[in-house]
């Protein structure tokens, strides 16, 4: 009773003080408050032997070197594109190739030097109090299994906060190289949730109406690029953040004719993006604002055509 009493209190001293009915003055005061998260957006070079221990070393060098001047920047997350750690190319896995693609040899791949990476990333990240999201491989489980194509979340005290597998396999990884995933990954970092995509998943809309549907803030989607169609990834996630109304982080490789990374706005525009070309950062702060009405108006709207009564309701 005490609470509601102070409750009505504050509302008539709001409405007092602005002009506003009690109504509007009760419903600004219990709307959700605006929260805002300062993000990175990496864009780095993708080295594609992971046998290769010197590559290994050097991809993880690298994100430590970003991680690091991300939070000097003032971001609490950095994210990473797709095979950041190590992106393995179908040619050098194939177990016939090069000249033609078979199955790949995950033999080849130093899962212990991978794993040191690993470690030595999660500590930085508990070191600088930052969220990282990084795009690797993660071994599969038991003899002759495939690996997942991946991205690791780690939280801002450097522990394994969860992993998102690839679920939508272009072909040539889903005949020769990896094991799909099987569901969605959505986490909390600092108050703001967020979904993962990895890889073509751009290509289907349908992933990010489901995060749409889970509450997310955002999508953090991570690719090694379309060598065929190096733009049409960019322009894909720029469409999912203005349709869905949430913030779509877009972490690419640091390569000739790939569009740049970048953080793109609910309504679809980019808030920050890198230098083309080069190894760097995008850094732009997420505000999220829950008194926005197109997202909601859009639940409605998709709503009322499931339900086929076609009929939303006013705007």
């Amino acid at each position: 009773m005490t609470a509601n009493r102070n409750l009505k209190r504050r509302i008539r001293d709001r409405a007092a003080r602005t002009g506003e009915s009690y109504a509007a003055a009760r419903q600004q005061l219990l709307a959700p408050a605006r929260q805002t998260l300062t993000v990175a957006v990496a864009q780095v070079p993708l080295r594609p032997d992971p046998g290769d221990v010197a590559q290994i070393e050097a991809s993880g060098g690298c994100v430590r070197a970003l991680i690091g001047r991300a939070r000097s920047q003032g971001a609490r997350l950095v994210h990473f594109p797709e095979g950041a750690l190590t992106s393995p190319h179908k040619r050098v896995m194939s177990s016939t190739g090069p000249d033609d693609i078979g199955p790949a040899d995950w033999s080849r791949a130093d899962w212990p030097a991978l794993g040191r990476e690993l470690e030595r990333t999660a500590a930085l990240a508990g070191e600088l109090g930052i969220w990282v999201v990084l795009g690797t491989i993660h071994r599969g489980d038991g003899d002759g299994a495939r690996p997942v194509n991946c991205v690791f979340v780690i939280s801002d005290k450097g522990q394994l906060a969860g992993r998102y597998d690839e679920r939508m396999l272009s072909r040539t990884k889903g005949t020769f190289m990896y094991a799909a995933g099987t569901g969605p990954l959505v986490f909390t970092a600092r108050g703001l949730r967020f979904g993962c995509a990895l890889g073509m998943e751009t290509h289907y809309a349908e992933l990010f109406s489901a995060y749409e549907e889970l509450g997310v803030d955002g999508v953090l989607f991570a690719t090694a690029g379309s060598p065929e169609t190096p733009g049409v990834f960019a322009v894909e996630a720029a469409g999912h953040a203005a349709a869905n109304s949430f913030w779509v982080s877009y972490a690419g490789p640091a390569e000739d004719g790939h569009p740049p990374a970048g953080l793109l706005t609910p309504q679809g525009s980019w808030a920050a993006r890198c230098p083309a070309h080069t190894t760097d950062l995008a850094v732009a702060t997420i505000v999220t604002d829950p008194a926005a009405p197109a997202r909601e108006w859009r639940r409605a709207a998709r709503a009322s055509i499931r339900s086929g009564t076609g009929r939303p309701g006013r705007r």
